[in-house]
Formats: structure tokens, C-alpha cells, sequence
């Protein structure tokens, strides 16, 4: 049976609609009594997989799941080996270098050389100074990064912006953007390449709404 990775979170809701298009209907994991982290859809077409946006590439790498839908973003960041299909044109925000406002950075390279950047998306970050020659340190945090700047700790974090709302209301500002994310249906290679479980005639159901 088919299986397609589902990510938890802001892309859930326009990714369960997309399915529904598609003809799948997975909308019991939108049901706040639901538990279930895996669910068949009710005509026995596919099942899905309610998964964290960080483990959906790597379900599907791994083939636990055909298809998977999944922030460009996590994409780069986890550097799956998997089939990048389709852009979905939703969930848009960009990776982006914040600093405190009243610091006099305005762009990457005006950071100090072996100065601390703090960021969830350790992998990212490092390719981004690595381009500019620029050494610096790396520094994980998986909660609100935007306290390493007001904290001190950091000279600047690279993370996810959407509206930009939360950089202003820390008195952050955005200094360069790495890239824009958005949405993607992925596959695991083999899977497509031998079109099992007719993933080429699904891929167009889903991509052509």
C-alpha cells in the first residue's frame, strides 16, 4: 500500500487538504481527540504517517514511506537522499541571518571572524559562512534561538522567517537571506524509479492541484 510521511505542525493542514484533492482523505489526524500516528484512508487507497517535519525525509529515504511532503528548508538541513518531485506552493517562509537592531551589522560578512551564530539549522548556517570564508562558531539551540542575541551569547542566529513579527518583538532584524522554503513532495528514489504502487500516477494527482 502506499505510504506518504505527513509532517506535524503548520504544513499539516494545507498538506491534508492537498491529499483530499488527490483523492486521500487523512483528515482524521486534524481531530484534536486523535491519537494515532498512523492511518489508513478510508476507501484503502494509501495510508499516512503523522511524523515530525524533521523525520519526514528520512522515513522516506529510508522507504517507510513512498512520498513525503516536507519544508525545503528540512530538506536542506537534513540532506536526505530522496527524489525533490514538486514545489507545492504553500508554507513559504526563507532562511535568514538576524542581529540585534542597534548592532552595526548589516550583512553576514560584517560579522567577527571566530564569532558565535546560534541555530537550529546547524548544517545550513555552516554552509552559508563556510561560502563566505568566514570561520565562525556554530551554536545548536532547538528552542527560541532569538535569545541568544539578547542573551549575549550569540552576535547573530540563522533561522526560519515568516512575517518577521518575532525578530521585530525581540528587536532583531534580518540581514541576509540564504534562501526561500516552501513546501515540496519528495519520493524515495527507488520507489519512483521503478514506479511502485503507481507513484508516478499519484505524484500527478497530487502535483497537477
Amino acid at each position: 500500500m502506499l505510504t506518504i510521511a505527513l509532517p506535524k505542525g503548520a504544513l499539516l493542514k494545507d498538506s491534508i487538504k492537498l491529499c483530499q484533492q488527490a483523492g486521500l482523505d487523512f483528515s482524521l489526524f486534524l481531530e484534536e481527540s486523535n491519537r494515532q500516528l498512523q492511518i489508513e484512508d478510508p476507501q484503502g487507497l494509501a495510508k499516512a504517517l503523522l511524523v515530525r517535519a524533521q523525520d519526514v525525509p528520512v522515513y522516506v529515504e529510508y522507504g517507510q514511506a513512498h512520498l513525503g511532503i516536507v519544508g525545503y528548508d528540512v530538506l536542506k538541513e537534513k540532506q536526505a537522499d530522496v527524489a525533490q518531485i514538486a514545489d507545492l506552493g504553500f508554507g513559504y517562509c526563507r532562511m535568514s541571518v538576524a542581529v540585534p537592531s542597534a548592532s552595526s551589522y548589516r550583512s553576514s560578512s560584517d560579522l567577527p571572524a571566530h564569532g558565535i551564530v546560534a541555530s537550529k539549522f546547524v548544517n545550513c548556517a555552516k554552509e552559508h559562512f563556510r561560502a563566505l570564508d568566514l570561520p565562525v562558531e556554530i551554536v545548536p539551540l532547538y528552542g527560541s534561538v532569538e535569545l541568544g542575541p539578547i542573551t549575549g551569547m550569540s552576535e547573530a542566529i540563522v533561522d526560519l522567517v515568516s512575517t518577521g513579527k518575532t525578530l521585530r518583538e525581540n528587536g532583531l532584524i534580518e540581514i541576509d537571506i540564504l534562501f526561500e522554503s516552501s513546501a515540496y513532495l519528495v519520493a524515495n528514489p527507488l520507489t519512483y524509479r521503478l514506479n511502485s504502487y503507481q507513484l508516478s500516477e499519484w505524484v500527478k494527482k497530487i502535483i497537477r492541484n
